[in-house]
């Protein structure tokens, strides 16, 4: 099959149709006929290249779901026809400590699929096998791309640090707080959302949330005082941390998934007296992403999506970067 992709030609610039050569197939890979790929953030900051990663032309998206159309001579568990996801990563060394612990996310080699890689937004991608995600039945193919980055990066912190009868709040009802939200309430959490927005109230009710707070009433925050486990933070501004911080309960930890760029300034003492915590995290190991697919496709957890068809990329991009999307953009393929 001749390869096609939508490739950025530089910096910000227009997405263009190109057909870029790769080598062989690997041994260990595997590829796929890629049906849907969902609009990312970070492919927003990799377009424009924010973070200092970006090569260019740059062929984006890391939020895929298609069929195995090619298996590599050492690719284990996996078979042409197989639908299958790929998300942030789409490989790693297999034999560090953290491969062998089955962090693979956390590898010192792991490969980006959008730094360094050819991405999904083209007819085909490729990955090696461990981090083809199969898709669970009953999962809603269509809108599954999202889960592959903006699901996973939420569902590892609340499977890692809350429990059923956990308080959880979420700051930002956007690609990944609207999930958390949706996540959160299936695992029978208490959920409180945070949002800027006062038209999203009733629409955080609708995704699970118990409690919705404006993230500009100070009151309304200061009388949630010790009362939070787990705060899940989903944006990448800087906020007024030592008041989010006051939030938490004793052993209560802010955990962050939000790539905010500026330093974060930490008071110890509030986090000493009540032995709480400040972490974050990024994706997730394939076993992890395999769980939370489960997961959805058990409590029929999708994302909002909209759809674009591939060739309007531009568009879609446009749609994402101006703050219209509600609440995560996925492109169809139509080569």
């Amino acid at each position: 099959m001749s390869y096609h992709a939508w490739a950025a030609p530089a910096a910000g610039a227009s997405f263009e149709k190109q057909s870029p050569s790769r080598d062989p197939l690997g041994p260990d890979e595997v590829e796929v006929a890629v049906e849907h790929c969902g609009v990312c953030h970070s492919d927003l900051s990799m377009w424009q290249d924010e973070w200092g990663m970006a090569s260019y032309p740059a062929v984006l998206g890391h939020e895929v779901v298609g069929r195995v159309t090619a298996v590599g001579t050492h690719a284990k568990g996996r078979s042409v026809g197989q639908r299958v996801g790929v998300g942030w990563n789409c490989g790693s060394c297999m034999h560090c400590r953290s491969c062998l612990s089955g962090d693979q996310h956390l590898c010192d080699e792991v490969q980006p699929t959008i730094a360094g890689h050819l991405g999904g937004f083209a007819n085909s991608v490729r990955a090696d096998w461990a981090w083809t995600i199969p898709l669970p039945e009953g999962l809603n193919v269509a809108d599954a791309g999202p889960l592959l980055c903006g699901g996973i990066t939420v569902f590892n912190p609340i499977s890692m640090f809350a429990t059923p009868n956990s308080r959880v709040g979420v700051i930002g009802i956007g690609g990944l707080g609207h999930l958390a939200i949706k996540f959160a309430a299936a695992y029978g959490c208490e959920v409180t959302a945070f949002t800027s927005s006062e038209d999203k109230f009733e629409e955080a009710r609708s995704f699970g949330a118990q409690h919705v707070v404006g993230t500009r009433d100070s009151a309304a925050i200061e009388k949630l005082e010790k009362s939070l486990d787990l705060l899940i933070v989903t944006v990448n501004a800087p906020l007024d941390w030592d008041a989010w911080i006051a939030s938490l309960a004793p052993h209560g930890r802010m955990h962050i998934v939000g790539a905010v760029l500026e330093p974060i300034p930490v008071s110890v003492f509030p986090l000493l007296m009540r032995q709480a915590s400040v972490g974050a995290s990024p994706t997730g190991a394939p076993v992890d992403m395999a769980d939370m697919l489960a997961f959805a496709a058990r409590h029929n957890i999708a994302p909002k999506t909209e759809h674009f068809p591939m060739s309007q990329i531009n568009e879609a991009f446009a749609h994402v970067s101006d703050g219209k999307a509600r609440y995560r953009v996925v492109l169809d393929a139509d080569f």
